[in-house]
């Protein structure tokens, strides 16, 4: 693997149990590299299931811990009952009780500030929606506000997919409602602007994307669809789209930055709830760690731009 700089940033997308293949990959990485990530990396940032790995690096956890942990737990995260089998009729389809206890017992009540001491500023950025003031939070330990918020407590406010688990709090869902499902434009802008130590030519700012599938779709195909089937490539669009444009701003406004954006493309698509394919986000884990030690990053193309080119 190319050196890393002297700082180091790691950023996950968001992606429900395919976080089991990013948990994976950073494992193959740890043990290749006789690393922790957890040690090396001074900014952690994540959104969703991208959080839940953030966070527990950031507590201490090797990354094959966690995915020890994401194998074991999954069925207790996404158990099949009829909730989930009936979900239409419900307002979501899983408890939340069971994460919220399974972060308990592996992160304990440790706070946010915990992080951010005088003798290690460990920074954790924790993307969530505040449905309550329609906005993003980016909760951070140096921040007054959110030092005495529990660790599990932000985790827990990150990961709540709405129709999956019930609203956390009363007002927060999963910081991917938005534009940060890729948090990796969080990281750069906190690297280079809050962490003022930090600057883009000392960083190395490594993004990982939790898989994506093409749609499979034939010309002519999505004329024949029906009203409900127009949902999930809609948020598919949505979802995609808002990933690219944090890869392209992190590209165009940090040039210093030393940057690897690494993704893995699934065979099938595999929902964010799909407990049965955990061997399989296992193999694609195996295959990613493997990208990122032989530096095979995505292929990264810019958005198209707005502004015309001047003629000469």
């Amino acid at each position: 693997m190319k050196p890393l700089r002297p700082n180091v940033a790691l950023a996950i997308d968001g992606g429900g149990i395919r976080g089991t293949l990013v948990a994976k990959a950073l494992a193959v990485v740890e043990e290749a590299e006789k690393m922790s990530f957890g040690r090396v990396a001074r900014l952690l940032a994540g959104t969703s299931t991208g959080s839940i790995i953030s966070a527990g690096l950031g507590v201490g956890l090797s990354a094959a811990r966690i995915h020890e942990l994401y194998r074991e737990l999954a069925g207790q995260i996404f158990p099949k009952t009829w909730r989930s089998r009936f979900w239409l009729l419900s307002r979501y389809r899983y408890s939340n009780q069971p994460l919220i206890d399974a972060l308990r017992r592996v992160i304990g009540d440790a706070q946010m500030g915990d992080l951010w001491t005088e003798e290690s500023q460990k920074d954790l950025v924790i993307v969530l929606r505040d449905l309550v003031d329609n906005r993003n939070l980016f909760v951070k330990p140096w921040k007054d506000k959110y030092r005495n918020w529990r660790i599990w407590e932000a985790v827990v406010a990150s990961s709540t997919v709405p129709t999956y688990f019930p609203v956390f709090k009363g007002r927060y869902i999963d910081g991917g409602v938005g534009s940060y499902c890729n948090p990796c434009y969080v990281a750069a802008y906190e690297a280079a602007f809050v962490l003022k130590d930090s600057l883009p030519q000392d960083t190395t700012l490594i993004s990982i994307g939790t898989g994506t599938t093409k749609t499979g779709l034939k010309e002519g195909e999505a004329s024949t669809f029906p009203v409900w089937k127009w949902i999930g490539p809609t948020l598919d669009a949505f979802t995609v789209d808002a990933a690219r444009q944090q890869v392209d701003l992190v590209q165009r406004f940090f040039r210093g930055l030393d940057f690897r954006r690494f993704q893995i493309e699934l065979t099938d698509p595999i929902s964010m709830d799909d407990t049965s394919s955990i061997d399989k986000l296992t193999e694609y884990g195996q295959k990613l760690g493997q990208k990122i030690l032989h530096d095979q990053w995505e292929p990264l193309e810019q958005l198209e731009t707005l502004t015309p080119k001047r003629s000469r």
